[in-house]
């Protein structure tokens, strides 16, 4: 009779210890998740993201973040997703979460390796952290899931994507087609 395996139950702190090896690790409840390097699809929809998204957000405040970077909720949530946005705190360490506090945006490209937990796991726990938005990009099918926090659906946006994470700010406006068209090469990177 074989002896049973004790199961590990990771925490945060415990992803130090890990190999720098080019992937990125993240720990959600106890469990740990690799996620292999990025494809040059997957850089690039960050990228005209970031692009599009840089000047709105420097306007009113808020400062995107591209990976690699942790969000750490809890020792037993350590999370990498691909694009956050958070406030501007002058002075302060923003490659340290624990001193920005708050997420005004979260964005995760999926690829073949992250699909399932990008829409599950780290979805709900995204929403249990009270992320008031997160958009899951998807470059293969040239759409973008836009959730809202209390919302149990996201909105499927095809033909634009509204956000307005001040509400005395007028919404950033994104067009999706000239989006996945500037990600895939197929025109410059939009201003």
């Amino acid at each position: 009779m074989g002896m049973a395996q004790s199961r590990i139950y990771w925490t945060a702190d415990m992803l130090d210890s890990l190999p720098d090896d080019g992937n990125r690790y993240e720990v959600i409840d106890g469990e740990l998740y690799m996620t292999p390097a990025p494809s040059e699809t997957h850089q690039d929809a960050i990228r005209v993201l970031l692009m599009l998204i840089h000047e709105y957000c420097t306007s009113i405040g808020l400062k995107p973040i591209f990976a690699p970077f942790a969000v750490k909720f809890s020792n037993a949530r350590e999370v990498q997703p691909d694009m956050i946005v958070v406030p501007e705190h002058p002075g302060s360490d923003t490659r340290q979460f624990d001193q920005i506090g708050a997420l005004s945006l979260v964005v995760e490209v999926l690829s073949k390796s992250t699909g399932y937990r990008d829409r599950g796991i780290k979805r709900d726990v995204y929403r249990q952290q009270g992320v008031p938005e997160y958009w899951i990009i998807n470059p293969k099918v040239r759409t973008v899931e836009q959730w809202r926090a209390g919302s149990e659906s996201a909105e499927l946006c095809e033909g634009a994507l509204s956000w307005q994470p001040v509400a005395s700010h007028p919404a950033l406006m994104i067009d999706i087609a000239r989006y996945f068209r500037a990600v895939h090469g197929e025109l410059d990177a939009p201003q």
